[in-house]
């Protein structure tokens, strides 16, 4: 079988990874975005995927958009590729490109759809509060994320579970359920239609979903803390500083106090949420300095009860 793989981020290195080790699979070529700046130096860097694919020696480009651009479909066309894979590419596929494997374009998506089509299902899962989530390898069409389903694998969402932990458990999830369902889609497996009934987009994260609200309830707040756990974090402020929280968790107490402030500062740092619900702060990063358990931070910081963060 010969594949076309597209993906930028690291989240799809173990599906093509799984792809060039697998019996019967020729990767004859990966598609991925643009260099782009990062780190201090800002230099132009490689996506985790392109870097992947030099590294094994296969051909890689790396257009700055599909549609419109023939140079990059006439290289798709000459691979001659009977599944063309995609991976969190990140761009929209024209109906060109769908239609030039011979067999399917199929798509590793991270949720149990139809619920979270669209950008950020991982996340959005967590946030929601859900019991569960997933992968599922689904038959591309034009539409987002509405092609049918031809294997899923489920995933639970414990209390304590973190945007990371998800990361990181369906990436290989994923990557195991492709390289079980290709044989199956190249012997003739047919997609299933999704269900018209629960379906949900996953909007793309913004900057501004990262800052608290503490007129939120302290679950929400929990989801939000463990969803951007450790990286990127979220934020509040102290005094006119950033805080970013790592972890947390939500106590079993209520209070009278105005959202936002302090409600105690002993055994870590509790805040008023909405509800009368109260949120504990356990590890942070004051802005500039290395993260630290809330109980070290307490120690060289003087905060008392009734201050408020936001």
């Amino acid at each position: 079988m010969r594949v076309v793989f597209a993906g930028t981020p690291g989240f799809s290195v173990p599906c093509l990874t799984a792809l060039i080790q697998a019996d019967g699979v020729d990767v004859v070529g990966v598609v991925s975005q643009p260099d782009r700046k990062s780190g201090r130096g800002m230099k132009l860097t490689p996506s985790a995927v392109k870097q992947a694919a030099l590294d094994a020696g296969i051909d890689v480009i790396t257009p700055e958009k599909l549609r419109g651009d023939e140079e990059a479909l006439a290289w798709l066309e000459d691979k001659q590729c009977d599944v063309l894979v995609v991976v969190a590419f990140g761009m929209i596929l024209p109906k060109s490109w769908l239609d030039a494997p011979s067999i399917a374009p199929v798509n590793v998506h991270a949720s149990l759809l139809p619920r979270w089509r669209g950008a950020a299902p991982i996340e959005r899962s967590l946030l929601a509060g859900d019991a569960e989530t997933g992968v599922c390898i689904m038959q591309m069409e034009e539409g987002l994320d509405t092609g049918g389903i031809y294997a899923r694998s489920i995933l639970p969402i414990s209390d304590t579970t973190t945007g990371s932990e998800l990361w990181f458990k369906l990436s290989p999830m994923g990557a195991e359920l492709l390289i079980d369902t290709l044989p199956k889609i190249e012997a003739g497996l047919q997609a299933i239609p999704q269900s018209d009934e629960g379906i949900t987009y996953a909007e793309k994260l913004s900057n501004d979903e990262r800052i608290i609200d503490w007129s939120k309830s302290a679950a929400e707040i929990d989801r939000l803390v463990r969803c951007f756990s450790p990286r990127p974090g979220m934020r509040t402020q102290l005094n006119g500083k950033w805080l970013k929280l790592i972890a947390g968790e939500v106590l079993d107490i209520t209070h009278k106090c105005a959202e936002g402030s302090v409600v105690a500062a002993e055994q870590g740092l509790d805040i008023a949420c909405a509800d009368v619900s109260v949120y504990r702060i356990t590890e942070l990063q004051p802005e500039g300095k290395k993260a630290m358990a809330s109980i070290d931070f307490l120690r060289g910081t003087q905060i008392q009860t009734g201050d408020f963060l936001g």
